[in-house]
């Protein structure tokens, strides 16, 4: 079903890689150290994992890597890890 209304309103599946992208352009992944209590929350929740603790303090280990899903900022209790608008877009 979701194939045939995907097809109905012309879809290829190619506008998602678009938007990923797009998103990556609009916003970048902060850290706030002094605030981080290194629960590690964040680390567990990173679908690519590119956050580590270093030092009981998260650490982004590639920033290029990161897809900015916003799942680390989600869960961290601590508001620790955000992503910031780009202020040059």
């Amino acid at each position: 079903m979701i194939a045939f209304m995907a097809q109905r309103i012309g879809y290829n599946g190619e506008g998602v890689e678009k938007m990923a992208q797009d998103q990556k352009k609009k916003k970048n992944l902060k850290t706030i150290r002094e605030w981080c209590k290194g629960c590690g929350i964040c680390v567990a929740f990173c679908p690519v994992k590119v956050l580590e603790l270093e030092d009981e303090k998260v650490k982004v280990l590639d920033y290029d890597k990161c897809t900015r899903c916003g799942l680390c900022e989600l869960r961290c209790p601590d508001l620790a890890i955000y992503l910031e608008e780009d202020q040059n877009e």
